[in-house]
Formats: structure tokens, C-alpha cells, sequence
């Protein structure tokens, strides 16, 4: 399978996840190739919206453009969404990032496994995130 068709695979994953859990999303096919800032996977229920840009790798780390970033960054101050980065490692389950808690190498942004395991965020966790920030906080 090429890389474009397991992003695409992982981002049906999550619109799945999300719409079995309550939430309203959908999948913003092509995104990445518009001139227009647009995530990859937009969710919402009665109380949020989270603009997703998600990522598959083999890897243990994933690196990303700094357009990426900041087209993300862009879309979601503009749409009053939560911008996140997703990221699915082999053998792991997605974490999700806040774009503050991404690395930044100086060229491009940067999370390892170990960050990810660090700092973000299980699919559930982000599903009730109320919940989870009060737990990292004890």
C-alpha cells in the first residue's frame, strides 16, 4: 500500500472513531493540495470542533513542513476549531498533538514516539478532553 492510500485509510479510521462516538466528521479529500488552508479530517459535537491534519509513517519520528503547520494553524483560528496534529506509528495507537507541543527543529517540526507518547493525546483522551486535562493535572 503507497503512502497516500495508508493516509487515507487512517484518516477513514478517525472520521469512523469520531462519528461512532457522537461526534459529527468528515474526511476534506485532497486536502494538502488546495491553495487553501485545509485539514485533513474536521470533527465537531455541541461543545467542540477540532481541525485535524493527520499522519501515517513507518517511522519513529514524523517530520513536518512548516506550511503544514501553519496551514493548520490558519484554518483553525479562522473555522474557531482546535488544531491537531494526528499521528499513527507502527504498532501504536493515533496520538494526537497540540501544535505548541510539537518539536521544532529549526527546519520543520518534528514528533517521535516518545513524544507523542509524552505529551499527546489517545483517540478517547482527545474524545473527552475535559476529562483528560483534568487527570494530566492531578
Amino acid at each position: 500500500m503507497n503512502t497516500k492510500a495508508k493516509g487515507s485509510k487512517g484518516e477513514r479510521e478517525l472520521v469512523k472513531v469520531f462519528n461512532e462516538n457522537g461526534w459529527v466528521c468528515i474526511r476534506a479529500a485532497g486536502s494538502g493540495s488546495s491553495r487553501y488552508p485545509s485539514p485533513d479530517v474536521l470533527a465537531g459535537n455541541a461543545m467542540r470542533r477540532v481541525a485535524i491534519e493527520c499522519k501515517v509513517t513507518a517511522e519513529t519520528k514524523k517530520y513536518l513542513l512548516n506550511e503544514e503547520i501553519e496551514q493548520l494553524r490558519t484554518f483553525a483560528n479562522k473555522f474557531g476549531a482546535e488544531g491537531w496534529i494526528g499521528v499513527k506509528f507502527p504498532s501504536e495507537p493515533w496520538y494526537f498533538m497540540m501544535l505548541e507541543d510539537i518539536e521544532n527543529t529549526g527546519k520543520c517540526w518534528a514528533v517521535s514516539v516518545e513524544l507523542a507518547k509524552r505529551k499527546g493525546l489517545t483517540v478517547e483522551e482527545l474524545l473527552d478532553k475535559h476529562n483528560a486535562d483534568l487527570q494530566r493535572n492531578i
